[in-house]
């Protein structure tokens, strides 16, 4: 006689009915088991589909009384509020294993070209695009003062920026105190360096103590904070003008802000890109000497490239971001974005070193020779990107042409194998940490994006993913940190497009990207390259671009402003209270 179950002895509709029977009893015995409790084996059912995994009924039935437990443990600690400024216990360490501090610590040394000598032009429209190391010049040898530059670019602020939708909140009283201290300084001797005296824009995501640092919110509109941003502070005591505060995409994506759509002055009826939306706009427009940005992932590289100004991503760790929103702490960098790689160069200085308060900066130094042998950098190029580019595929081959002829060797390389894309998630489960309290109040509806590829929805899916993923999505990370940096052991600088791999890689292996205008598309429209190097060695990059910048001149064109006068005017920007 033969054992088991024969289907055969047993109709199709009987075996449904017994099938069903002990569904509904396993189901009644689920129900039973699980009444009164907070978490149901069908959620663990639910849940475990969201992660990929298949967990028995026991297995499940064991897990209630922990989950339970840790649900409560989740409602104790949503009691405690969390500033957006309190960072996690982890923190990222972008250095491969064999890192060589020796070898950057041996080279210190900053040799920037200023001019020989600089004439005020007639036309204060022409002064207002003047890069910084020529608006230093005349102002140390007090052929201008920064107060009359100041109000130059006030008047410029007020005039272009409500039609470019680049401004949250003027600075002008505190603007023409700095600029008359400026004035005074140097009048007795004292000059603090080639920023004394510059007028410039923060993005408004940064903190200064007495004006709204909005985040680009409708939620932030009115916030003020207490505490000052440390790259507020380094430029201040650098001699540099605060001037404006400018838009961002809320909470640092896009272009989009409580007060429109940042323009991009080259063409109006575009976006600036974002999220460094008004620094890259005001910078372009001549509305400010340069700005200040910040990138998790494409916010310098994008706008930069969309209007045509030079922008400097930093090493992971370069610069303090005490004072800045936090959107991920394990991405977030701060950089300047100027006329002219030089202008970077300056502005760089002023600013990196830790400050005691950020715990991620390091104390290694920046050096930077713009007149260094260009054949000593050894240069390399992602091919693929370059050969597969959809748009502007003959710009950037061009770039290729351009320092090939300019006696430079340049060899293909090759990224690393696992791909960034697949734990870009990283930055989405950040965010949603650092605006959690958004999602639970349902605060997040009052956003100006919604949509699925909006912060709301983003934060709310970030949710879902497990904490263990998490974990091993910066497992991952850190082998691509490992591979980039054995693919760059004899590169010193490694060219990409702006849109190609590399973007996603080096802002999660941390590093730095130079980006430069390369040409312009049958609309007028810039076109960027990026120049990417080592982590701290902004210097080699900035070198290439520099002699790249120097070699082609489009860092030389600006936008035609008279473009704006088809563009509705919007509400003025806000002034700051007194």
């Amino acid at each position: 006689m033969k054992s088991g179950f024969n289907s055969g002895s047993v109709s199709w509709p009987l075996m449904a009915v017994i099938l069903s029977v002990i569904l509904v009893i396993g189901g009644a015995f689920a129900l039973h088991y699980t009444k009164g409790r907070a978490i149901t084996i069908q959620d663990i059912s639910s849940a475990s589909k969201i992660s990929g995994l298949n967990f028995t009924y026991q297995e499940k039935k064991m897990m209630l009384p922990n989950l339970e437990e840790n649900l409560a443990s989740y409602q104790k600690m949503r009691q405690i509020h969390l500033e957006n400024s309190v960072p996690p216990a982890l923190i990222f360490n972008p250095l491969p294993a064999d890192f060589d501090f020796k070898r950057l610590e041996a080279d210190q040394r900053f040799i920037y070209e200023e001019p020989v000598s600089v004439e005020v032009p007639e036309s204060e429209e022409v002064l207002a695009f003047y890069p910084v190391t020529d608006l230093a010049w005349l102002i140390k040898n007090r052929r201008i003062s920064s107060e009359y530059l100041t109000r130059i670019y006030l008047d410029r602020l007020k005039k272009y920026g409500p039609k470019l939708h680049c401004v949250v909140t003027l600075t002008e009283d505190l603007a023409l105190k700095q600029a008359r201290q400026a004035d005074e300084e140097l009048a007795h001797g004292i000059y603090r360096g080639p920023l004394h005296g510059i007028p410039y824009g923060l993005k408004d995501l940064l903190a200064v103590k007495g004006y709204p640092t909005t985040w680009g919110s409708p939620i932030y509109k009115t916030q003020k904070l207490e505490e000052e941003a440390t790259v507020y502070k380094k430029l201040t005591q650098a001699g540099a003008v605060l001037v404006a505060k400018l838009s961002m995409g809320e909470m640092a994506w896009g272009d989009v802000w409580f007060g429109g759509l940042t323009r991009n002055p080259w063409d109006p009826n575009q976006g600036s890109s974002g999220s460094s939306a008004g620094s890259a706009s005001a910078t372009a427009a001549g509305l400010v000497g340069f700005a200040i940005g910040t990138e998790t992932w494409g916010s310098i590289v994008s706008p930069s490239t969309r209007c045509g100004v030079s922008g400097l991503r930093p090493t992971f760790g370069r610069v303090s971001r005490y004072g800045a929103m936090a959107l991920s702490w394990s991405m977030d960098k701060i950089g300047p974005m100027a006329r002219s790689v030089e202008d970077l160069a300056l502005i760089f200085q002023a600013i990196i070193g830790p400050d005691g308060k950020d715990r991620t900066v390091f104390d290694l130094p920046f050096s930077y020779d713009g007149q260094s042998d260009l054949k000593k950098i050894r240069i390399g190029y992602y091919k693929k990107s370059f050969d597969q580019a959809r748009r502007h595929k003959d710009k950037y081959l061009a770039v290729l042409n351009t320092l090939s002829s300019m006696g430079l060797d340049l060899e293909e390389i090759e990224l690393p194998e696992i791909d960034p894309e697949m734990i870009s998630f990283i930055l989405n489960v950040e965010a949603a940490a650092a605006f959690d309290e958004l999602t639970r109040t349902n605060q997040d509806e009052l956003m100006v994006r919604q949509g699925r590829d909006a912060w709301p929805n983003i934060f709310r899916q970030a949710r879902f993913v497990p904490a263990v993923e998490y974990i091993q999505a910066n497992r991952l990370r850190a082998m691509l940190i490992e591979q980039l940096a054995s693919k760059l052991k004899e590169i010193d600088v490694y060219l990409d497009t702006p849109s190609g791999p590399s973007l996603l890689l080096t802002n999660l292996t941390g590093q730095p990207t130079v980006v430069v205008p390369c040409g312009f598309d049958d609309k007028g429209h810039p076109v960027g390259i990026t120049f990417i190097s080592n982590l701290f060695e902004e210097g080699q990059a900035l070198r290439l671009a520099k002699a790249y910048q120097q070699a082609t001149g489009f860092h030389l064109k600006h936008p035609d402003l008279s473009l704006l006068d088809q563009v509705k005017t919007s509400p003025q920007p806000e002034e700051e209270e007194d």
